[in-house]
């Protein structure tokens, strides 16, 4: 599965996460070409609004 299709199938929405896959952030302009190998190590980061 793909970094896009793991954090669609998570319900995030695309422009407001950071995705960092075994400690080396993903452009959010490669999800969807990146592969999320198993075993692999993942931190996603969802932007939220507020004050």
């Amino acid at each position: 599965m793909s970094v896009a299709e793991l954090v669609a199938h998570l319900g995030l929405k695309p422009g407001r996460v950071a995705v960092e896959l075994n400690r080396e952030v993903v452009p959010r302009d490669r999800h969807a070409e990146v592969r999320v190998e198993e075993g692999a190590v993942l931190e996603i980061v969802q932007a939220v609004g507020g004050g």
